[in-house]
């Protein structure tokens, strides 16, 4: 077992048991605050295993939208919280630089089209395909990746089952929860929330026990980093970003050695769009 155990948990809404509508996620409407109870509590069941399984410090990212989700009342007072926006610099793993033993997604979801998937998309609804080297990453691959940079490893994965299927496909030694299957985009069937954090606990706390023997994700470079835009205005902010290339009406490419630049360019990307994207109907 490793000794002086550190975790960083990453959670995002989209996954959690109990949520499968658009509404449900967003904010304002009269479903958010039940659905940001159920994603604090899920979290709480992460927190806790992490503790059981002999961690000494945890930290939570609210990795949702706004990232101003989880309840810090609510939230298990063993764990720091790290929210607000924007959130610089890693947005859903900021706080990852910090180093931990080990990292878990709770509450992640499939990649953006990702066919009986629960609410698929890849960092924005925007973004039709998001590639590395030719092969479309979703987040869990993406902030994998970034973890292991840090020299962090990613143990454990909670979300619908395409998300859990997505992630033991490019990394085989994860451990997954799936809370729910997809039978589209906003339908599923899904556990109930207290099967779901029961779960949760019990193959999380084994995971962290045995945080010394998981595998680091740190894919090698060059990397040729592409996303396709929803539209071309959203291509056209994109391509403004410094050493974009416009390769398509609705495509871009970003190459480098370096996978955090690559992760910066995404944001980049990702802000940029934002600009116009409200006009197209993404939801």
């Amino acid at each position: 077992m490793a000794t002086s155990l550190s975790v960083f948990i990453s959670v995002d809404m989209e996954g959690i048991a109990g949520i499968t509508t658009v509404r449900q996620c967003r904010r304002g409407t009269d479903d958010y605050s039940w659905a940001r109870e159920l994603m604090t509590d899920e979290a709480n069941a992460a927190i806790e295993a992490a503790f059981d399984g002999a961690a000494r410090k945890v930290v939570v990212s609210d990795s949702h939208a706004d990232m101003g989700n989880l309840l810090p009342h609510r939230l298990d007072q063993r764990a720091d919280l790290v929210q607000g926006t924007p959130k610089v610099p890693f947005s859903m793993m900021t706080g990852i630089e910090e180093g931990f033993s080990c990292a878990a997604f709770i509450g992640y979801h499939a990649g953006a089209g990702t066919s009986e998937a629960v609410l698929d998309h890849t960092y924005t609804g925007f973004f039709t395909d998001v590639r590395v080297n030719g092969e479309s990453w979703n987040e869990t691959h993406l902030n994998a990746a970034l973890a292991g940079t840090f020299g962090v490893p990613v143990g454990f994965v909670a979300g619908d089952r395409a998300c859990c299927e997505q992630a033991k496909a490019k990394l085989p030694w994860i451990r997954t929860v799936a809370v729910k299957e997809g039978f589209g985009n906003r339908v599923g069937r899904s556990l109930s929330p207290a099967k779901a954090r029961a779960a949760i606990h019990g193959l999380f706390s084994e995971v962290v026990k045995n945080a010394d023997q998981l595998e680091v994700f740190a894919p090698e470079g060059p990397f040729t980093f592409e996303i396709d835009a929803i539209g071309t205005a959203v291509a056209d902010m994109c391509a403004l970003s410094p050493g974009t290339d416009r390769i398509g009406p609705r495509t871009v490419r970003f190459e480098t050695d370096d996978f955090r630049m690559l992760y910066r360019c995404l944001l980049t990307w990702m802000n940029l769009g934002n600009r116009v994207a409200p006009s197209y109907p993404v939801e």
